[in-house]
């Protein structure tokens, strides 16, 4: 089906994109966006109706230290997964079941997606050397840990990072745990779990979870977590994170300090985009939002 990318000043571009429950739900949908610039709602003076007026903060934002941000901050979504690929396929048939296995943890790249990956490289290696990732943080998944040793080899490649820089492993960039709902279409949760589909569409993505699952809030948290310690160890350096949909969206919504309202009306992150945050005025300000522009690489 259509869905919509959506820019940094609130208006939505179409972008032809193919996904189930748990992409913008979940981990496993794939898409085309656009690379947009950071004006305007969601941009620099957007916070503020969150505040107070008074010099207080939204809840669940702490000011930063002097200086201790990332200068830069790249967040990307994997490749394309063999899991992207029969989810395609299974919403597309209606069917109740996918030919998958293995834990969540443990699916790969596609094809597709290891050229995907190899776009982002060539991509990073473009980059003006002060925006350059000179630090890497990743999901454990396998597909997340493909993508960073795929893009850092071709970044590394092309002579733009030492082929020695390391990836640091954080569980806390997983994809959202879906619990009962795990690896089941859409078709599927409607047939064997109506119960849990009806509470699903009344309480909303950012509040539902599922039975021994997570809710997107559950993740923001973790992913609050995450950027306290990044900003500390990070300060004024360049970073990339690979992650996943969900987290990237939570990293949006919590840098950003987006409504639900506005939260949901985001399109899904679309595999190896690219989101950026610049540091200014004491605060990661967004400088561009699920680019895919650098995917054309990757299909020559």
């Amino acid at each position: 089906m259509a869905e919509l990318g959506t820019t940094l000043n609130g208006q939505h571009q179409s972008a032809q994109n193919q996904h189930h429950h748990v992409d913008t739900q979940g981990p496993h949908g794939t898409g085309q966006g656009q690379h947009t610039g950071a004006q305007g709602q969601h941009g620099a003076g957007h916070g503020q109706q969150h505040g107070t007026g008074t010099g207080q903060h939204a809840p669940g934002h702490r000011p930063a230290a002097a200086g201790r941000l990332p200068s830069v901050l790249i967040a990307t979504r994997h490749g394309e997964s063999t899991a992207n690929v029969e989810f395609q396929l299974a919403e597309a048939a209606g069917a109740l079941s996918v030919p998958i296995s293995c834990r969540d943890a443990d699916i790969p790249l596609s094809l597709h997606g290891r050229q995907q990956a190899q776009a982002l490289g060539h991509w990073w290696a473009a980059l003006p050397s002060a925006d350059r990732p000179r630090s890497v943080w990743c999901s454990p998944y396998v597909r997340t840990a493909e993508t960073a040793r795929i893009a850092l080899a071709q970044a590394a490649g092309l002579g733009a990072v030492p082929v020695t820089l390391a990836v640091r492993y954080d569980e806390r960039l997983r994809d959202r745990e879906l619990g009962v709902l795990e690896m089941l279409p859409k078709a599927a949760i409607e047939a064997k779990h109506p119960e849990e589909a009806a509470r699903r569409r009344k309480m909303g993505e950012l509040y539902y979870r599922p039975p021994g699952g997570e809710s997107w809030a559950d993740v923001a948290l973790r992913v609050r977590s995450l950027l306290r310690d990044l900003c500390e160890e990070e300060a004024g350096r360049p970073v990339l994170l690979v992650a996943h949909d969900c987290t990237v969206l939570m990293l949006r919504y919590a840098l950003d300090r987006l409504t639900e309202e506005q939260l949901t009306a985001l399109g899904p992150v679309h595999n190896c985009s690219t989101s950026l945050w610049r540091a200014q005025d004491g605060r990661l300000r967004p400088d561009g939002w699920n680019g895919v522009g650098h995917l054309a690489f990757g299909e020559d």
